[in-house]
């Protein structure tokens, strides 16, 4: 916690330090202090430190410092796990949907062609949308990651209200995560160790309680982001940092124009103001700033 805290007053003096007329005099001196901190895949999530030094990397125009950014973002891209495309994602579940729908379609279609005598058990039949049980696995990793789970689960007193054991929710929450990746590389490991984070975290107990009482299914839980996962108390910090860090804009732009000519590629708002500079030569047209006052989000254009 000390060193996301850390990462996050950091983040705010670059987000400084990239704005029009900001003085990025320290900037390599803040640049050192990050490579000396132990910063992991879940404090590069949470912060999202690594799009502030690359935005200072790209406004800078000391080599040193350009340089000590880009060996900062090679490091930490090795934590980051490779996500796939959402559409392709989203086809694939769509075509798990088809397959569950055609299995179903077919044991229905094979009830009613038995004889009287089976038709109670053709009417206990109930489709769900997740397997009642993981398959089971002889691979020792994958075991280990399910323990892991289930001891997360498992670690204060049981809530009222739980529709299944810690083993069994954390043998599905593992294979929906090995079902996403197929192997157990980074990407498997680095799902995997969000999620022991998150349900053990003493601040958070929500979560772990909403997964043992079904509120958060185990499928829905191998894909929460870090975001979705978090604390009531992170959230509101995220958004106390959000909130000054407009504020700290809006104020350097507060000679701007405002105008809803201009949209948002980040947040889509266009409630805007800009401001023009000359930061070329006299006889090159100005460049554009713009800010979002709905989002924070900074861009030039020429």
């Amino acid at each position: 916690m000390g060193c996301e805290e850390e990462v996050l007053k950091i983040k705010k003096k670059l987000d400084k330090m990239t704005s029009s007329d900001g003085d990025q005099t320290q900037a390599l001196d803040i640049l050192k202090v990050l490579q000396g901190l132990p910063i992991n895949f879940q404090v590069l999530s949470k912060t999202r430190i690594g799009m502030t030094v690359n935005a200072l990397r790209k406004a800078s125009t000391d080599e040193e410092v350009i340089s000590t950014a880009k060996q900062l973002i090679k490091n930490w891209k090795k934590f980051v796990p490779d996500k796939k495309d959402d559409d392709e994602k989203e086809g694939k579940e769509e075509k798990k949907k088809e397959k569950e729908d055609k299995k179903e379609s077919k044991s229905n279609s094979n009830s009613s062609n038995n004889s009287n005598g089976s038709s109670s058990s053709s009417g206990s039949s109930k489709p769900v949308s997740f397997p009642t049980s993981a398959p089971p696995t002889t691979d020792s990793l994958r075991l280990k990651c399910r323990e892991m789970i289930a001891n997360a689960l498992k670690l204060a007193e049981m809530p009222d209200g739980v529709v299944d054991t810690p083993e069994s929710l954390a043998e599905k929450v593992e294979e929906a995560i090995y079902q996403e990746y197929r192997n157990t590389d980074s990407g498997y490991k680095n799902r995997l160790r969000s999620r022991v984070y998150n349900l053990k975290d003493s601040k958070n107990p929500q979560l772990r309680e909403n997964v043992l009482r079904g509120v958060i299914s185990p499928l829905r839980l191998a894909t929460m982001s870090s975001e979705e996962m978090a604390s009531a108390e992170m959230k509101a910090l995220r958004e106390k940092f959000t909130k000054e860090a407009i504020d700290d804009h809006q104020l350097a732009m507060a000679q701007g124009t405002k105008t809803d000519l201009l949209k948002c590629g980040k947040c889509g708002h266009r409630e805007c103001t800009y401001n023009q500079m000359q930061t070329r030569s006299s006889d090159e047209p100005m460049t554009t700033f713009v800010l979002c006052n709905h989002c924070g989000n900074r861009w030039k254009f020429c």
